[in-house]
């Protein structure tokens, strides 16, 4: 399987040349770091060559490491059926550059690119419907940075007894909760349901009589 992944990553780094920055084999998962504006480029190739074949688009998904300069990366899993693999690929971008949009090629990523939108601010260049999806309308800012303040925003619902749409301070309240850290078998001090069938042998040895 390595030796296969060696193969393919070798192939699609020649093919590609300039566009894969890196690739690396770990846990058995091939991942290649790719430049932002060939990855249209690079999609179509992995999709459209007979050996890769990567027709379906697993998931994109984005990350964030406030201390690089470029703080933000998106991440493509893909998967072919007809080869049985999956590959990754990674690509970096910052709060003001937009990633070209892999709409165009795989329908499926237009909610993912509009989670990441949401959550995280990542801009996509010709995406057909950029908008919030997962956070209410009005929302101010991107939960999932990590920068993102815990307190200080409102939530927005619509109130049945007023009739009309209420602004809320957003409330991130636990309830108490008692934890019992004992082992089940060690420190009980009360008889569980049904213990008492197991209370202990009988004085008599043969209570049914048996010979």
């Amino acid at each position: 399987m390595a030796d296969s992944l060696a193969e393919l990553a070798e192939y699609v780094s020649g093919a590609l040349s300039g566009a894969v920055l890196g690739s690396e084999i770990r846990h058995g998962e091939l991942s290649c770091r790719i430049a932002r504006d060939a990855l249209p480029q690079v999609l179509a190739f992995l999709r459209d060559d007979p050996r890769c074949r990567f027709t379906i688009l697993c998931d994109v998904c984005g990350a964030d490491y406030p201390e690089r300069p470029e703080r933000f990366e998106v991440v493509y899993n893909l998967l072919s059926l007809s080869h049985n693999r999956r590959i990754r690929l990674k690509l970096e971008t910052g709060e003001e550059q937009p990633v070209p949009s892999a709409t165009g090629l795989y329908s499926s990523a237009g909610w993912w690119e509009r989670e990441a939108f949401d959550l995280y601010g990542i801009y996509f260049s010709d995406h057909p419907d950029l908008r919030r999806i997962l956070t209410d309308y009005g929302f101010d800012g991107h939960p999932m940075r990590k920068d993102f303040p815990l307190t200080g925003y409102v939530e927005l619902r619509y109130d049945e007894e007023q009739k009309r749409v209420v602004y809320e301070p957003v409330k991130l309240r636990q309830e108490f909760r008692s934890f019992d850290f004992l082992s089940p078998w060690e420190g009980m001090d009360r008889i569980l349901p049904g213990d008492e069938k197991a209370s202990g042998p009988t004085d008599d040895p043969n209570p049914k009589g048996e010979a």
